[in-house]
């Protein structure tokens, strides 16, 4: 446990941080399933629109170092690929 008052503020600092980094972890992950549903569902003009709004959620979160840059560009290969084979 904190003993002085600097470690309990760090402590009421760091959950409150990993709190909001856990929403946007959310929202995240959140994006990258509506794009998935659209593939699985066929639908490549819906999927094309979802993909463009994940790609800035990707990039923002990426941004604010939720999760790395590299992490990001896979999803956004990955399900940039997935519309892409729909075509075929």
């Amino acid at each position: 446990m904190a003993n002085s008052a600097q470690a309990r503020k760090r402590a009421r600092q760091s959950e409150k941080q990993r709190a909001h980094n856990a929403s946007l972890r959310s929202t995240l992950r959140t994006a990258i399933k509506r794009v998935q549903k659209a593939v699985l569902a066929g639908d490549k003009a819906a999927a094309q629109t979802v993909f463009q709004q994940s790609v800035a959620v990707l990039d923002r979160i990426a941004d604010k170092k939720i999760i790395h840059k590299n992490k990001a560009s896979r999803h956004k290969s990955r399900l940039s690929a997935a519309i892409k084979a729909l075509a075929a």
